[in-house]
């Protein structure tokens, strides 16, 4: 059986929620979408209000770094 687990302080893959897919938790907001709106240029604060202040601009840092630590370790 696949259990929850924590990604960060923010972040959790949870398989009764969304199939596991990253999302911050207590919500239904997959890391993946505002790691898109980061790429794009959108701000931290746009970005959360787009959400409406579900996504914390701690959580979106967190989501960068992570996916940073992620990147520099297939070198």
């Amino acid at each position: 059986m696949i259990q929850k687990k924590n990604i960060g302080k923010y972040i959790v893959s949870d398989p009764n929620i969304c199939h596991g897919k990253l999302t911050f938790k207590g919500t239904r907001i997959f890391v993946d979408d505002v790691l898109d709106m980061v790429a794009e240029g959108l701000s931290w604060n746009y970005i959360q209000e787009q959400w409406h202040g579900a996504v914390k601009k701690e959580a979106i840092k967190e989501a960068v770094l992570l996916s940073k630590e992620s990147l520099m370790q297939q070198i």
